[in-house]
């Protein structure tokens, strides 16, 4: 990694505020141009040997491709959810105990129309406003414009005692952002994908989180194959389920799930500390 390897302490505490206050922030220039390469890469190849072609429904769009579970489609990806410059932010909204929820790519092409207005914890049932539950992620992988579809936001909405009507269009902004920016935000905040009026895709990573205590959106310990976990480092087999949340959510019998993977744990649930 060529950039630099985290955030300064004033940096992360800028997001943080960003994010609290408004419910999204942007790093910008937070991506090595090797890495971004390496994943697009990676991305057409899956999509034309797998097949991949878009779903058949308006929200996640007729004119989208999108590949999910892509921890299980090769290295490259193991980078991803771990990166110094985007973990920290994610850690300070959530807390250290956070999981993967999904990692998906979505590649929004010419044509598409606007995806409705949604948050991404409205299928939980909380009152609102509450604290982040989740905590969502865009990697610019070219560059987010008005034209191509970039994350449209209705900023402050993270705070607001109700969710969005998804029969109703509302104001919203366009989050433009140059390649290798990185858009985050609080699983609350209104948004959606915009239209793509030009003849090229905007490519982007959706590397979301959630609270350790909430059931991730895609099931990751039955997602990637166990000889595959095997090889993540310690951070990334926590973070994709492989541990344990306070000492209590998450045990096996008592025991570290990360023993699933030929590994000693040693856990004691928190009851016997």
């Amino acid at each position: 990694m060529t950039k630099s390897e985290t955030l300064c302490a004033a940096d992360l505490e800028k997001h943080l505020s960003a994010i609290a206050d408004q419910g999204y922030t942007v790093v910008e220039d937070a991506l090595d141009p090797d890495l971004m390469s390496a994943i697009s890469e990676t991305l057409e190849r899956t999509e034309r040997d797998d097949g991949i072609v878009p779903a058949n429904n308006d929200f996640e769009g007729r004119d989208t491709v999108r590949i999910y579970n892509l921890l299980a489609h090769g290295g490259v990806f193991e980078q991803v959810p771990v990166h110094p410059m985007v973990l920290p932010v994610i850690e300070g909204v959530l807390d250290d105990g956070c999981l993967i929820s999904s990692l998906s790519s979505i590649a929004i092409g010419p044509g598409e129309t606007p995806q409705l207005i949604h948050s991404d914890d409205q299928v939980i049932g909380i009152a609102r406003p509450h604290q982040a539950v989740v905590c969502n992620s865009m990697w610019a992988l070219t560059d987010f414009t008005e034209a191509n579809g970039a994350t449209r936001l209705v900023p402050g909405s993270h705070r607001w005692d109700h969710g969005p009507d998804l029969d109703v269009d509302v104001d919203a902004i366009s989050a433009t952002m140059k390649r290798g920016s990185v858009l985050i935000w609080h699983g609350s905040l209104w948004h959606g994908g915009g239209a793509n009026t030009t003849d090229e895709r905007r490519l982007g990573l959706a590397m979301n989180y959630c609270a350790g205590f909430i059931r991730q959106q895609e099931n990751q310990q039955l997602g990637i194959p166990r000889e595959v976990a095997r090889g993540f480092s310690s951070r990334l087999k926590q973070l994709v389920g492989y541990g344990v949340y306070r000492s209590l959510i998450g045990h096996v019998n008592k025991r570290d799930p990360v023993e699933l993977l030929g590994e000693r744990g040693d856990l004691k649930v928190i009851w016997e500390n």
